[in-house]
Protein backbone atom coordinates (compact mmCIF):
# COMPACT_ATOMS: atom_id res chain seq x y z
CA UNK A 1 0.00 0.00 0.00
CA UNK A 2 1.39 3.59 -1.32
CA UNK A 3 1.69 6.10 1.24
CA UNK A 4 -1.18 8.31 -0.26
CA UNK A 5 -3.83 4.86 0.00
CA UNK A 6 -2.50 5.03 3.68
CA UNK A 7 -3.59 8.73 3.83
CA UNK A 8 -6.91 8.38 2.03
CA UNK A 9 -7.88 4.92 4.40
CA UNK A 10 -6.78 6.55 6.98
CA UNK A 11 -9.29 9.74 6.34
CA UNK A 12 -12.00 7.53 5.22
CA UNK A 13 -11.89 5.53 8.39
CA UNK A 14 -11.96 9.34 10.35
CA UNK A 15 -14.68 10.71 8.49
CA UNK A 16 -16.79 7.16 8.61
CA UNK A 17 -15.93 7.46 12.44
CA UNK A 18 -17.68 11.11 12.74
CA UNK A 19 -20.28 11.15 10.33
CA UNK A 20 -21.60 7.89 12.55
CA UNK A 21 -20.92 9.33 16.10
CA UNK A 22 -22.66 12.95 14.78
CA UNK A 23 -25.35 11.16 12.87
CA UNK A 24 -26.71 9.66 16.09
CA UNK A 25 -27.06 13.57 17.79
CA UNK A 26 -28.77 14.46 14.30
CA UNK A 27 -31.36 11.24 14.79
CA UNK A 28 -32.05 11.88 18.31
CA UNK A 29 -31.77 15.22 19.65
CA UNK A 30 -31.54 15.67 23.36
CA UNK A 31 -35.05 17.89 23.88
CA UNK A 32 -36.87 14.90 22.28
CA UNK A 33 -37.64 11.57 23.90
CA UNK A 34 -35.49 8.20 22.89
CA UNK A 35 -38.28 6.06 20.54
CA UNK A 36 -39.79 2.72 22.50
CA UNK A 37 -37.89 0.71 19.78
CA UNK A 38 -34.61 2.71 20.28
CA UNK A 39 -34.76 1.65 24.56
CA UNK A 40 -35.50 -1.80 23.53
CA UNK A 41 -32.75 -2.35 21.08
CA UNK A 42 -30.52 -0.97 24.30
CA UNK A 43 -32.21 -3.92 26.01
CA UNK A 44 -31.85 -7.04 24.24
CA UNK A 45 -28.75 -6.09 21.49
CA UNK A 46 -26.06 -6.66 24.68
CA UNK A 47 -27.78 -10.17 25.16
CA UNK A 48 -27.00 -11.06 21.50
CA UNK A 49 -24.49 -9.64 20.78
CA UNK A 50 -22.97 -11.81 23.82
CA UNK A 51 -24.55 -15.09 22.46
CA UNK A 52 -23.46 -14.80 19.45
CA UNK A 53 -19.70 -14.32 20.79
CA UNK A 54 -20.40 -17.30 22.30
CA UNK A 55 -21.56 -19.29 19.24
CA UNK A 56 -18.74 -17.79 17.61
CA UNK A 57 -15.96 -18.98 19.68
CA UNK A 58 -17.88 -22.49 19.79
CA UNK A 59 -17.91 -22.61 16.09
CA UNK A 60 -14.68 -24.79 15.51
CA UNK A 61 -14.11 -26.52 18.70
CA UNK A 62 -13.87 -29.91 18.34
CA UNK A 63 -15.65 -32.07 20.91
CA UNK A 64 -14.66 -35.66 19.24
CA UNK A 65 -10.70 -34.67 19.40
CA UNK A 66 -7.69 -33.12 20.88
CA UNK A 67 -8.45 -32.04 24.40
CA UNK A 68 -12.44 -32.16 23.75
CA UNK A 69 -13.09 -28.59 24.00
CA UNK A 70 -12.11 -28.68 28.21
CA UNK A 71 -10.45 -25.21 27.93
CA UNK A 72 -13.17 -23.59 26.49
CA UNK A 73 -15.70 -25.27 28.30
CA UNK A 74 -13.65 -24.04 31.64
CA UNK A 75 -13.39 -20.91 30.43
CA UNK A 76 -17.27 -20.53 30.02
CA UNK A 77 -17.60 -21.45 33.34
CA UNK A 78 -15.06 -19.10 34.71
CA UNK A 79 -16.99 -16.54 32.95
CA UNK A 80 -20.14 -17.54 34.15
CA UNK A 81 -19.17 -17.44 37.81
CA UNK A 82 -17.35 -14.38 37.84
CA UNK A 83 -20.46 -12.66 36.33
CA UNK A 84 -22.74 -14.10 38.19
CA UNK A 85 -20.86 -13.26 41.45
CA UNK A 86 -19.55 -9.47 40.70
CA UNK A 87 -21.76 -8.56 38.02
CA UNK A 88 -18.96 -6.92 36.27
CA UNK A 89 -18.58 -8.04 32.47
CA UNK A 90 -15.44 -6.58 31.77
CA UNK A 91 -14.30 -8.72 34.86
CA UNK A 92 -15.99 -11.64 33.64
CA UNK A 93 -14.87 -11.29 29.93
CA UNK A 94 -11.18 -10.29 31.28
CA UNK A 95 -11.03 -13.30 33.88
CA UNK A 96 -12.53 -15.83 31.14
CA UNK A 97 -9.66 -14.85 28.32
CA UNK A 98 -6.94 -15.03 30.90
CA UNK A 99 -8.20 -18.59 32.09
CA UNK A 100 -8.10 -19.56 28.37
CA UNK A 101 -5.55 -18.36 27.28
CA UNK A 102 -3.17 -20.08 30.69
CA UNK A 103 -5.09 -23.33 29.64
CA UNK A 104 -4.24 -23.17 26.30
CA UNK A 105 -0.49 -22.19 26.50
CA UNK A 106 0.32 -24.20 29.24
CA UNK A 107 -1.84 -26.45 30.15
CA UNK A 108 -3.08 -28.27 27.15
Amino acid sequence: MTLIQQIITIAMVVLGTIITRLLSFAVFPSGRPTPKYVQDLGILLPSAVLGLLVIYCFKDVKFQSGSHGIPELIAVGVVALLHIWKKNMLLSIAGGTIIYMVLVQIIF
